[in-house]
């Protein structure tokens, strides 16, 4: 497969038709996925804000005193309270806030982003990526998955993870396939998107380069079975359950 960066794209603003922006500078085939940073996904539908819109409640202040504690600086506790309100709940409030989001998407600050936000101090998510990629999707007239980074357990660094999709399925289904030994597969579920959503994040990257967008061609889904069960439900989720532990003791 190929991938390249749409160049060019200049700074969105609320109000603006990323679709247009997108066709303006390359010619899409259907079956080519276009990978949209959610960032500018969030500054085109106005979800930009300032901290003074999150007056501190006292569940706030109390994060942020005990965050700022422990790393030993004074933090805002109008940021505690912005991710609180854009969250569906705090998994983990201390030594970092690790959010539920109300798509479902489990991230630390429930994904609120304060870099590359001219005239704001706070990029909130969008507040439905799969509606946006579908939008997207339908005037692009090819596959889309919108972006996100994001941290991962028991390991550095950040990598690119998809928060929406449209067009093609989130995962590969293996099961009931076979492997080299005729071995049949009972397990094995490829969450693609999170895939191709990391591989154009090594183009987009992650500071002022200026290319949001990132197109993966000759790219074939092939002959599986497709799921769209990327976040895992809310019963099915030990990690979530032994966290909730955690927190309350």
């Amino acid at each position: 497969m190929e991938l390249f960066a749409v160049e060019g794209l200049p700074e969105v603003e609320p109000g603006d038709d990323i679709a247009a922006m997108i066709t303006d500078r390359v010619s899409l085939r259907p079956d080519d996925v276009v990978c949209v940073a959610s960032t500018v996904v969030s500054k085109a539908e106005g979800r930009q804000a300032e901290l003074s819109a999150f007056p501190p409640g006292e569940r706030a202040r109390a994060i942020a005193d005990r965050i700022g504690e422990l790393a030993g600086e004074q933090k805002d506790p109008r940021f505690a309270q912005a991710v609180l309100e854009e969250s569906e709940e705090l998994l983990l409030s201390y030594p970092f806030m690790l959010a539920v989001t109300r798509f479902g998407h489990v991230t630390v600050n429930a994904g609120i982003d304060r870099s590359n936000v001219p005239g704001a101090d706070l990029l909130l998510l969008p507040e439905d990526p799969g509606a946006s990629a579908e939008g997207l999707y339908e005037r692009l007239g090819a596959r889309v998955i919108v972006t996100d980074t994001s941290g991962r357990p028991f390991r550095y660094g950040q990598r690119g993870v998809a928060v929406g999709w449209a067009g093609l399925s989130a995962a590969r289904d293996w099961r009931g396939e076979y492997d080299r030994t005729g071995r049949e597969l009972h397990a094995t579920v490829q969450a693609v998107v999170d895939e191709l959503a990391a591989a154009t994040n090594l183009l987009t990257g992650e500071g002022a380069g200026g290319t949001p967008v990132a197109v993966v061609r000759d790219w074939s889904f092939g002959d599986h079975g497709g799921s769209d069960d990327l976040f895992r439900s809310d019963d099915d989720d030990v990690v979530r359950a032994a966290l909730r532990e955690w927190e309350v003791s």
